[in-house]
């Protein structure tokens, strides 16, 4: 197992960590915000913490709150990623559930996705992002040069992935607002392949219709149909999870009772290295590639 860390960008950094909260710049802007996993003491005191802060995220309920703003922010506001080739960009937002828009920990699954699609031999390799949220991974897949299909529940959040398309010079992301389960039914049904698949399902979720998502209830039947859905000779595949009860090896377990063993899969933690040079896990991650 392997620990993951995101590469640097110049649009986010991770400043400290600790006592349930993390201390992140976001372009121009900086950001107190929950953080479950870091158990520890923060390296630097309140006071500094507060004196560098644009913003705190401050908890309402276990499943919304508000923001406190220190100072002004232009909003909505815009960053940048540099990859390994290519470049993307995201409108970032406040929102009622501590999320600003991106993910800054799957920059490192962006260039992997990414080099993949450039080196697998095929000429408009065919890309499925499930749960996408607002698109990192689709972006990558486009840059790429892919035929890709963004799926997510949330209308509002797809078209927040159509804004950064749009924001970073790209066109023709095919966008689906389904339930991810039932979409990957249909196609495992018409025998659809990809040669590329991105998951990053949440713990619990809703579907556009009520349909009820349980992490540990729901993965192995969405991962028996997914990995049924992958390219035999060209294949990409990405896994992330963010709950506290899965390791990457249930995600290991899961990929090889389907496929068999997988000689180069890459599974761990899945990190942002701080300032202060604290290791910060926020999720598992499995990922493979056969080109």
């Amino acid at each position: 197992m392997n620990e993951l860390i995101a590469p640097a960008w110049k649009d986010h950094e991770l400043l400290d960590c600790g006592n349930f909260e993390k201390l992140e710049r976001f372009g121009n802007y900086t950001l107190i915000r929950p953080e479950p996993q870091a158990i520890w003491d923060r390296k630097l005191s309140e006071k500094e913490w507060k004196s560098i802060a644009t913003a705190r995220y401050v908890a309402k309920s276990s499943t919304a709150g508000d923001w406190d703003r220190f100072k002004d922010i232009k909003y909505p506001w815009t960053v940048k990623f540099d990859g390994e080739g290519f470049d993307i960009k995201f409108h970032l937002k406040f929102t009622a559930f501590k999320h600003v828009g991106v993910f800054p920990e799957q920059a490192a699954n962006w260039n992997y996705l990414y080099q993949f699609l450039k080196n697998c031999g095929v000429p408009q390799p065919k890309v499925l992002n499930l749960f996408a949220y607002t698109g990192g991974a689709s972006l990558a897949a486009k840059k790429a040069g892919s035929d890709i299909i963004h799926l997510d529940s949330v209308k509002q959040v797809v078209n927040w992935s159509r804004e950064n398309m749009e924001l970073s010079g790209l066109k023709d992301i095919r966008w689906v607002v389904e339930d991810a389960l039932k979409f990957v039914l249909r196609e495992a049904r018409r025998g659809n392949k990809y040669n590329a698949i991105i998951m990053d399902p949440p713990s619990y979720g809703l579907g556009p219709t009520g349909e009820r998502w349980k992490l540990e209830d729901d993965l192995n039947e969405m991962m028996k149909n997914v990995l049924s859905l992958l390219d035999e000779k060209s294949r990409c595949f990405i896994i992330n999870t963010y709950s506290l009860n899965l390791s990457s090896l249930v995600l290991k377990n899961l990929v090889e009772t389907n496929l068999g063993k997988i000689n180069n899969a890459d599974y761990g933690e899945l990190c942002l290295s701080s300032k202060e040079e604290v290791s910060l896990p926020l999720g598992s991650y499995y990922r493979f590639n056969k080109f």
